[in-house]
């Protein structure tokens, strides 16, 4: 099936039976840890309510496909190693103070896993291009999770990025969407999200037992997770893809 039935509805636009279908969809979508940043705690609610048009919901028949999520931010020529917690807090930051935004940073894209290959990613990339440029925004950025890097975990992010195909593309399936799209790859953000939790909370969400100290490969991380047992303590610093772009394209 294509994707062409499928119609864009904004958070402006959007009711309460399509609102009310986008946590199960993350639910279904992401690991359970990935949905325990504390950075989108404090400020996922803010940035639907400050920017409704920066939110964007893919419907066929009154079913949810994929849900997108971006910030309108002022961008000064730096990018920060924090990534993707740091695009979202400096998006309702700069609101807040007032500033300008000359950017647009992506923060997420889902695609419902029973409509996968059905090219909804690349209609949502889209998506968000098309609300940079209603934005006028002179740059549009994304910390990009990788899809692909789960299966490859203690391969550096960096060495990572830079594989690429025979035909020159990246490697990685979502990096490659962005890429067909006019962006480029312009670094790495080591601790792009910063997820802390006790041992007992880490077991929970990843269904492992963790007995000893260090780092453990875990299913749906991009690196390994650090627990510290004797802290009652585990920590995951998920690297991603900064990615930059070129609206002209």
């Amino acid at each position: 099936m294509h994707a062409a039935r499928a119609e864009v509805v904004t958070y402006e636009e959007a009711r309460g039976p399509l609102l009310e279908q986008v946590w199960p969809l993350k639910q279904r979508v992401w690991p359970a840890f990935m949905l325990e940043d504390a950075v989108a705690a404090q400020y996922w609610q803010a940035m639907e309510e400050r920017f409704p048009d920066c939110q964007w919901l893919l419907v066929e028949d009154g079913v949810v496909l994929a849900a997108g999520h971006a910030v309108p931010f002022h961008y000064d020529g730096t990018l920060s190693e924090r990534g993707w917690d740091w695009a979202l807090a400096r998006g309702v930051r700069d609101h807040d103070a007032g500033r300008w935004p000359n950017a647009v940073s992506a923060i997420e894209i889902s695609v419902d896993l029973d409509h996968r290959g059905r090219g909804l990613s690349h209609r949502m990339v889209r998506e968000l291009r098309a609300i940079a440029r209603r934005r006028r925004a002179a740059h549009l950025v994304a910390p990009v999770r990788p899809s692909g890097k789960a299966d490859y975990p203690l391969a550096p992010m960096e060495r990572y990025a830079a594989w690429t195909r025979q035909d020159g593309l990246p490697f990685d399936p979502w990096l490659r969407v962005h890429a067909r799209q006019g962006a480029r790859r312009v670094g790495v953000a080591p601790a792009s999200m910063e997820i802390t939790g006790t041992v007992g909370d880490w077991e929970a969400w990843t269904g492992m037992a963790f007995p000893d100290s260090g780092p453990y490969v875990v299913p749906g991380a991009l690196c390994p997770v650090d627990i510290d047992v004797e802290a009652d303590r585990g920590v995951y610093l998920e690297p991603n893809v900064w990615m930059r772009h070129d609206l002209h394209a």
